[in-house]
């Protein structure tokens, strides 16, 4: 990797994670609406019900899950790959009695991935 690339990659990172922290002075999950985090890698996509007021993981789902995996086909860093772990953490967090939800992006583009993973996740019947 050059020394463009490297100090782009950070710039990069770096806009992302003052994005979420903007994000995250605004969306606040409570017991009554947790939080569901998203988080994309370029391998992985993660989601998490969090409920901030208790501090506490209520559900979680990524393309790491045996379970998960099943429900794709090919890469694990696709669209059919996020909305397969929207559909799981919508039902895990149904299980738990969680009916509405606050989305956190992460900090990411509300756009290919990560919309995915919401729309599936609204498709299953949370509400946001």
């Amino acid at each position: 990797m050059s020394d463009y690339q490297a100090k782009r990659n950070k710039l990069k990172r770096h806009r992302r994670n003052r994005s979420h922290q903007r994000l995250r002075n605004r969306v606040n999950g409570t017991t009554e609406r947790p939080r569901l985090a998203v988080f994309k890698s370029l391998r992985h996509i993660y989601a998490q019900v969090i409920d901030d007021t208790a501090g506490r993981t209520l559900a979680s789902a990524s393309t790491l899950d045996a379970d998960v995996r099943g429900l794709f086909e090919g890469a694990s860093g696709n669209k059919a790959a996020a909305t397969a772990v929207g559909t799981t953490i919508a039902e895990r967090a149904k299980a738990q009695g969680v009916e509405t939800v606050v989305f956190d992006r992460g900090g990411f583009i509300y756009h290919g991935k990560i919309q995915a993973v919401a729309d599936a996740a609204r498709e299953k019947g949370l509400k946001f």
